[in-house]
């Protein structure tokens, strides 16, 4: 799954309308280029390329009185909306791929309803629970790594892991029944995204010929 993709989609969605920088601004915000390809060229590709393919809407506007050249903002479309709501389920469900899909699907959780990030979140400790039992097909953890070598240091690790990652899911469960954060349709939901002009504390100050788009 592109992580990419789903952040880029997520932020055009929450400004309802948006420009490359903005969006750029949104991921760094987040963090994101720290635990994801979200790079400002991957960035900038990402939104040509989701307009070609019908994801998003590109809105040209006109240029500045200053001469600058157009400035591109994208809109998602229906198209865009059911992909973006596909990738979001499948980040906190699965549990075999990169801490990148997961963080992505954090951040955008609160676009579902409550009962259902509860669902999938459930539906991921049920992942967990099969890719640990397939692991301990082959390795028992009560009798250590050294079973099979210094190989065996790799399955501590994967079932260190799914142990963790579960004791972790089920905590994040519990705070969401509790009431934690605001889901969709229970009232304003938490601003995620940088204002038009708002400044990015944690922009990396670098710019990229697309910006002015």
């Amino acid at each position: 799954m592109s992580v990419i993709r789903l952040l880029v989609l997520g932020a055009v969605r929450q400004h309802g309308r948006a420009h490359g920088y903005q969006v750029r601004n949104d991921l760094e915000y987040w963090g994101a280029h720290e635990w994801s390809n979200a790079k400002p060229g991957s960035i900038y590709h990402a939104l040509k390329q989701m307009a070609k393919q019908g994801l998003l809407h590109a809105h040209e506007i006109a240029p500045s009185t200053a001469g600058g050249p157009p400035r591109t903002e994208y809109e998602i479309t229906e198209q865009g909306t059911r992909e973006y709501f596909r990738m979001l389920r499948e980040s906190l469900t699965s549990y075999d791929q990169k801490p990148d899909v997961l963080s992505a699907g954090l951040g955008l959780m609160v676009d579902l309803p409550r009962e259902e990030a509860l669902a999938l979140l459930e539906q991921r400790l049920r992942s967990i629970g099969e890719w640990r039992r397939a692991v301990t097909e082959y390795y028992v953890p009560e009798e250590g790594p050294a079973q099979l070598g210094h190989i065996g240091e790799i399955m501590d690790f994967w079932v260190h892991s799914a142990d963790t990652g579960a004791d972790w899911t089920r905590r994040l469960i519990a705070r969401i029944r509790d009431g934690a954060y605001t889901f969709a349709g229970e009232g304003e939901p938490f601003v995620g995204v940088l204002g038009e002009g708002e400044e990015n504390p944690y922009a990396t100050g670098e710019r990229h010929p697309g910006d002015t788009r």
